[in-house]
């Protein structure tokens, strides 16, 4: 490997990155993660009457709270103040949840981490509101779908 790892010092150290030398730009990214179920599990996810009340509504608001709080959660992670925060779910075929967390933020590092965890977070809060109901429930597929700003520039997952 010819690079060396950002997040760890010369003598193999765990350090935070030092970004005070980089500009202020404008940063975007979006996560993505699907919770596969059995269908009658979904189709009681989004009705709004599961055993906890409102499923997709409470893991929603469950995914911008884990994004305010990436920096707590993740080691040698920066604390942003974050501009945006989007959290998506919606149906994906006749057993899953599809969620689609965007973040966005003026600083001078990415809004990648946020986004992975509004979306891991907004999964697991499926998980806990759905497990009475079925605990066979699966988190899949966690994984950044596209990143924009910084000194990389623009990134998209190819399909």
């Amino acid at each position: 490997m010819t690079e060396s790892l950002s997040h760890v010092g010369e003598a193999g150290q765990a350090r935070m990155v030092d970004v005070s030398h980089k500009p202020l730009t404008e940063r975007r990214a979006t996560a993505s993660a699907r919770v596969t179920m059995s269908p009658s599990t979904l189709a009681l996810a989004l009705s709004g009457q599961g055993p906890k009340g409102a499923v997709i509504e409470t893991a929603r608001l469950a995914g911008i709270q884990g994004a305010k709080r990436t920096s707590e959660l993740i080691p040698l992670c920066h604390p942003l103040p974050l501009d945006a925060i989007d959290v998506r779910i919606a149906p994906d075929g006749a057993g899953a949840l599809r969620i689609e967390a965007s973040v966005a933020t003026t600083g001078r590092t990415g809004v990648e981490m946020e986004a992975l965890t509004a979306a891991a977070v907004a999964g697991l809060a499926l998980v806990d509101m759905l497990k009475a109901v079925e605990r066979g429930m699966v988190v899949t597929d966690l994984r950044v779908e596209s990143k924009s700003g910084g000194r990389s520039g623009e990134w998209r997952r190819s399909p």
